[in-house]
């Protein structure tokens, strides 16, 4: 039987289940968690419609398909209700997917692919783990009801695997300039000032770290004449509060870089299962030259060894400082369904077509400005394509 949750009431009725399922799953996920899908939807859901689907078995939860509708988006070529998954959009939430109870997963497939193959809407699953997401297996049989399928590689996820690594064992795997730059960064900033590399434990901790975090990552990102991470109102109300939810469960792992007292780095990162997340990072400008960013993210997987985390997880992006850290990376993918109609076939074609425009854009003008243009002309939809 599929249950439909259509109001955040029976959402947040779903806490307990949901991560009780969730832990009996074969992918728990951070990104996944009640606590951050359900702050998501609070703060950021933008004239969303709920549309959870919850399979069971008698009582017994045995899958969520955490799904909304988004509306038609102003300014873009593709004016249509979609569905897609909840935590979806800038707020980076990576390795999204269907939530199924180990060894339930054959009939849990079934029941909510039947369910979503009588719809009209197009599916959007974007950043999902390629070639292990159950999204996947979703996907396909729906294309076997006719349903178009598309699958675009849209990103990577550096990590480091942890397990059995002691400190000195990961330092010594690093390249031999890596790591004779950060032994040589965290030394000197050793001789020259007071080192504290503290973690927000308490509420009033979490707070100010917080605070100090987002002034930093703003600063900095200012300073380069470009938007951070926190630029909204919203996204500002979500981290406050995702980043409470965080520290009540003892997941999150917030981290604070004081030379004389003075905050000069932060990294915010969650703890989940064997898993940490490096989720955000700042440092202050004027300590560029000093690698303060560069020692901060050295002694956050420092802790993470410390702690027993069996992966150190970068997410999406692949920057050259987080490249100097991992030498392993996943791959993400986003899958697009669209059902077998006259309609559907209209929705992938401009889809087609509103991808292809941006490719041409970018290759004449180059990658920021075909985005501004592309996007004011109203044709323009993913940076990731």
């Amino acid at each position: 039987m599929v249950e439909v949750i259509e109001d955040t009431a029976g959402f947040e009725r779903l806490r307990e289940e949901w991560n009780e399922l969730l832990q009996a799953s074969r992918s728990p996920c951070f990104f996944l968690t009640w606590e951050w899908l359900y702050t998501w939807w609070k703060h950021l859901a933008e004239g969303r419609k709920l549309l959870i689907l919850a399979a069971r078995s008698g009582r017994e939860l045995v899958a969520i398909a955490p799904l909304c509708i988004r509306p038609p988006m102003p300014g873009r070529l593709f004016p249509f209700r979609l569905l897609e998954f909840l935590g979806t959009g800038a707020v980076g939430s990576d390795y999204l997917d269907f939530i199924i109870r180990r060894g339930r997963e054959e009939e849990a497939l079934l029941d909510l692919s039947k369910y979503l193959a009588d719809g009209k809407l197009v599916l959007e699953l974007a950043q999902l783990k390629k070639g292990s997401s159950f999204a996947a297996n979703v996907a396909q049989q729906l294309s076997r009801r006719d349903w178009s399928l598309s699958q675009l590689e849209t990103d990577v996820c550096p990590f480091i695997p942890l397990s059995g690594l002691s400190w000195e064992d990961y330092v010594a795997s690093l390249s031999p300039a890596h790591r004779y730059n950060f032994k040589r960064r965290l030394k000197n900033l050793t001789k020259r000032f007071e080192v504290r590399f503290e973690q927000a434990r308490t509420e009033a901790e979490c707070g100010e770290a917080l605070g100090v975090l987002i002034a930093l990552h703003e600063r900095r990102w200012r300073s380069r004449g470009r938007r951070g991470a926190f630029h909204t109102p919203q996204l500002l109300s979500f981290h406050e509060e995702v980043s409470r939810r965080a520290l009540e469960r003892g997941w999150l792992r917030l981290f604070v870089l004081r030379l004389d007292g003075k905050p000069v780095a932060s990294v915010y990162d969650f703890r989940y299962g064997h898993t940490f997340y490096f989720y955000q990072s700042g440092f202050d400008p004027s300590y560029e030259k000093e690698s303060v960013g560069l020692v901060a993210m050295g002694l956050t997987i420092r802790t993470a060894i410390e702690e027993g985390a069996e992966e150190y997880d970068l997410l999406h992006g692949d920057e050259s400082y987080k490249l100097q850290w991992a030498c392993d990376r996943r791959e993400l993918s986003r899958l697009e369904l669209y059902p077998p109609s006259t309609r559907g076939l209209f929705y992938s074609q401009v889809m087609t077509w509103g991808r292809a425009s941006r490719r041409a854009a970018r290759r004449l003008l180059g990658d920021d400005l075909a985005d501004r243009i592309v996007e004011g002309a109203g044709i323009g939809f993913w940076r990731a394509s």
